[in-house]
């Protein structure tokens, strides 16, 4: 007798086959990754330091509004991390 999550599973590979990848395109995906990791890091160290420098002189309002515009960057990036990789996946299914 088949457990619930095995049945599940099956019912989910008939609608969305898993795709099984090779070496050269799991390097591709990961090399998204750190393509998106390095501008994620790039964004940070920048906008931090803008954050620190506005906490240093007393310009707290700037300092928030800052860290709202990074979470939004960072937000941002790793969307478009995640649909860059979704394409590449749909290319390497066609």
């Amino acid at each position: 007798m088949k457990s619930a999550y095995e049945l599940a599973m099956e019912r989910l590979e008939k609608t969305s086959p898993s795709l099984s990848l090779t070496e050269d395109q799991k390097k591709e995906i990961a090399e998204v990754d750190s393509v998106y990791r390095a501008k994620i890091a790039e964004k940070e160290l920048f906008l931090k330091d803008q954050i620190r420098k506005a906490q240093v002189v007393g310009n707290f309002e700037e300092a928030e509004s800052l860290e709202k515009q990074l979470a939004s960057e960072i937000r941002r990036l790793q969307e478009d991390c995640e649909t860059r990789k979704e394409k590449l996946r749909g290319s390497f299914a066609g």
